[in-house]
């Protein structure tokens, strides 16, 4: 008996040390330079510093991948990896998202722990941290959840639109929650991958109805078949109405304007309300085939290329109907060089200690494309809260 306690105890012992060295432990992939909150932000908040809010936030996502790996692997809340990336920082778990057609968790709300803050001295919340955030995972290539993962990553490549999926329904009714609850500027909705696509849209989807949620989207997906579709017939559009000017008999100019809410005088009705409250923050490496298009300039803007240094770059709506200048979103561009598809679109580099973000100068086409909807209104509608 006195033989099988000690195999018992160095049983226990390993599985300990397994988890203490864990690939994916807070201690030992999490960021070095960021500390949790203490008295002192009552006074001057960390959350003020976009650099720390990128950090905590993009570690917020990291703990939603390892809530189902936690899952998956049958983890008891004892030894889960998933609490060490939000308990540092005074947040606490309040609900998963679960895709109910195979038990996956695709999101968690993380609300702001107030027993964990006083029993630190934090009487208050910082100034500029959520109550709320709504954090939503990316693509996770395991058996359990690869299926619908990749259904929803076929979704978007095929249509350029989540809303036809399960999850898109969940997290939205999920944000809009919270946002009824503790206000709209009170919350935020992050995401990485195929989480950014979620976040975006569901992001907007608010915006249209005048609740406008800060929303960070980590490595979003740019590449689809209908966009690349689009963009062929915008170029068969332009080669032809080009063609027709340079023939004397030409007397009309095609009408290439999207449904009336493109630029120009001619276009719909500016609507800067809605535009100037919800500017996203989007987060993009160059070297991501997956999300690096939002970086393309936009056609005919005006734009320069890229440069400056250790910044974020602001992307400006396109002029329309005098009320251009507007900020459509800001994209940060890591600057790394030439890196391998895997690491440049991994989470961690979003919390590394040697993060350069480069500055440039340009419109985004992606990006207007992306928020058209909210720079106009139908002509019928004008001066109705979207």
């Amino acid at each position: 008996m006195a033989n099988q306690r000690v195999v018992l105890t160095e049983t226990e012992l390993d599985e300990t040390n397994s988890q203490v060295h864990h690939p994916y432990a807070f201690h030992v992939s999490g960021p070095r330079k960021v500390s949790a909150p203490n008295w002192r932000d009552l006074i001057n908040s960390s959350w003020k510093d976009g650099n720390y809010k990128r950090t905590v936030i993009a570690c917020f996502i990291q703990a939603v991948y390892l809530l189902e790996l936690d899952r998956q692997e049958n983890r008891p809340k004892e030894t889960a990896l998933a609490p060490k990336w939000f308990i540092p920082f005074k947040y606490k778990l309040s609900q998963t998202l679960i895709d109910e057609r195979d038990g996956s968790i695709y999101g968690a709300i993380l609300e702001w722990d107030r027993s964990a803050a006083l029993s630190d001295f934090i009487l208050i919340r910082p100034s500029g941290a959520p109550r709320a955030v709504l954090a939503l995972r990316g693509t996770l290539l395991k058996s359990l959840t690869i299926r619908r993962d990749i259904e929803d990553d076929l979704r978007f490549l095929a249509w350029e639109s989540l809303k036809g999926s399960v999850r898109f329904n969940g997290a939205l009714e999920a944000l809009k929650s919270i946002a009824d609850m503790y206000g709209s500027n009170n919350v935020a909705v992050a995401g990485h991958s195929l989480g950014a696509g979620f976040a975006l849209q569901i992001g907007k989807s608010l915006a249209k109805q005048g609740l406008f949620v800060e929303t960070h989207l980590f490595n979003p997906p740019s590449v689809s078949l209908a966009m690349s579709l689009k963009n062929m017939g915008e170029k068969a559009v332009f080669a032809w109405q080009k063609m027709k000017s340079m023939m004397p008999s030409a007397t009309c100019v095609v009408d290439t304007d999207d449904g009336g809410e493109g630029g120009g005088a001619g276009g719909g009705f500016s609507n800067p309300a809605a535009f100037n409250k919800w500017v996203p923050h989007l987060y993009v490496n160059n070297s991501d085939y997956i999300c690096c298009y939002y970086t393309d300039p936009a056609v005919g803007d005006g734009g320069e290329g890229g440069g400056g240094g250790g910044g974020e770059k602001e992307n400006v709506r396109p002029a329309m109907g005098g009320n251009g200048g507007h900020m459509a979103a800001k994209l940060f561009v890591l600057s790394k060089g030439k890196q391998k598809f895997l690491e440049a679109h991994g989470l961690e580099q979003w919390w590394s200690d040697d993060l350069e973000l480069e500055l440039a100068l340009q419109n985004s086409k992606l990006i207007s494309k992306q928020l058209k909807s909210l720079y106009t209104v139908p002509p019928n509608t004008t001066g109705n809260r979207l």
